[in-house]
């Protein structure tokens, strides 16, 4: 079987490379064709287009590419229609995959949608869209089944796949002598801080961490280095104040940690998942901040909070994200056998067996060659 596969960013790129891994095990003769990134690349070969190409964030920045995403969204059509898949598999990247979904329904080609896009947050109405366009949907938080059911479409809930990478990943992670050896660090607890991944949202929460930071003696205050922000932009926000920025190795860093301050998104999941208590930050703009609360449609903002339907870790939001709050919600996580402490601990494991406990990827293969056997019988 061939089949065609498009991810346009990192987390893509990694839950895609581990299904195509999963889906050579179950059948060694499937084939790829791809838009990704290395991971995949690791997999399959070359792809099509590199996610370095792909991954525009922003209202701002899609206007201003406008021509280049068109023009890839053409390119992608015409190599779908060349290689004559017969199936395509759409990982997340909802704006680019849902007009690439609707192309390969119009000629006939199964569509298999890998993560679905957070409908249940925002633009709702793309519902009524993947009924028409996608034959099979595979949901990774619990509560999506529910919602597809409102609609009237039965979808497939496979669990969670940070859970299998972050279970992956700690079989050869480093101890915590090797880390901090590594990075030449001093031989105390760790306070990571993961400011996010664009420079306007590290620009506005980091300053603010820093200061609360300084609160925090017995700890030494790491950052999680964005691989596409470089070290100066970190020293020049930080001014007079020492940094020390963890680059290219978040996962070991979280390994390693005993308290986190983390930006809002699959970040707060990931530090859940390593079992670090954490604060969930998020500051925009005034008018950005405005504007999502118009259009989002949930409780929370920290997935964490959204999986477990109640309030786990603390989300300092807008103007309550000051340096005093962190201070005040991080040293009630400090002491190892505060109750505040021991019960973030124990809903973390209750939450990591909601996700699936593993096993999404191969979930995910399995039942999208049975699908296409059956088609083609």
């Amino acid at each position: 079987m061939k089949y065609y596969i498009i991810a346009g960013e990192a987390s893509g790129d990694l839950h895609a490379s581990n299904l195509m891994k999963a889906m050579l095990k179950n059948d060694s003769s499937t084939q790829f064709r791809f838009w990704g990134g290395d991971r995949m690349a690791a997999v399959a070969g070359q792809p099509v287009k590199h996610i370095k190409d792909l991954a525009f964030m922003g209202f701002i920045e899609v206007i201003s590419n406008l021509k280049t995403i068109l023009s890839n969204i053409k390119l992608c059509k015409n190599d779908i229609l060349n290689y004559k898949p017969d199936a395509l598999i759409l990982i997340d990247y909802p704006g680019f995959n849902l007009r690439i979904a609707e192309f390969a329904k119009e000629n006939n080609i199964p569509v298999h949608y890998y993560i679905s896009p957070q409908v249940w947050a925002w633009k709702q109405n793309r519902v009524h869209k993947i009924k028409k366009i996608v034959d099979q949907m595979y949901c990774i938080l619990p509560f999506e089944k529910e919602f597809y059911k409102r609609f009237d479409i039965d979808v497939h809930y496979v669990g969670h796949p940070l859970v299998d990478a972050i279970q992956e990943f700690r079989l050869n992670a480093l101890t915590h002598e090797n880390f901090l050896q590594h990075h030449k660090l001093e031989s105390k607890k760790i306070l990571a801080m993961l400011p996010g991944s664009r420079k306007q949202e590290i620009k506005i929460k980091l300053p603010i961490m820093l200061e609360a930071a300084k609160s925090f003696k017995d700890h030494q205050i790491l950052i999680a280095g964005a691989p596409n922000i470089s070290l100066e932009f970190y020293k020049s926000i930080a001014g007079s104040s020492k940094i020390h920025v963890i680059q290219n190795d978040t996962y070991n860093l979280l390994n390693n940690s005993d308290l986190a301050m983390v930006t809002s998104g699959t970040a707060t999941l990931e530090t859940a998942l390593f079992k670090v208590p954490e604060v969930v930050c998020y500051k925009g703009s005034a008018i950005s901040y405005q504007i999502a609360k118009r259009l989002i449609k949930v409780k929370y903002i920290s997935l964490v909070n959204l999986i477990m339907d109640q309030l786990v870790v603390t989300e300092l939001i807008q103007n309550d994200l000051t340096p005093k709050n962190i201070i005040r919600e991080l040293k009630l996580l400090e002491d190892a056998n505060s109750p505040a402490r021991q019960k973030v601990k124990e809903t973390y494991t209750e939450l990591e067996r909601k996700l699936g406990g593993g096993g999404a990827s191969d979930h995910v293969a399995k039942l999208i060659l049975n699908f296409s056997k059956q088609e083609k019988s």
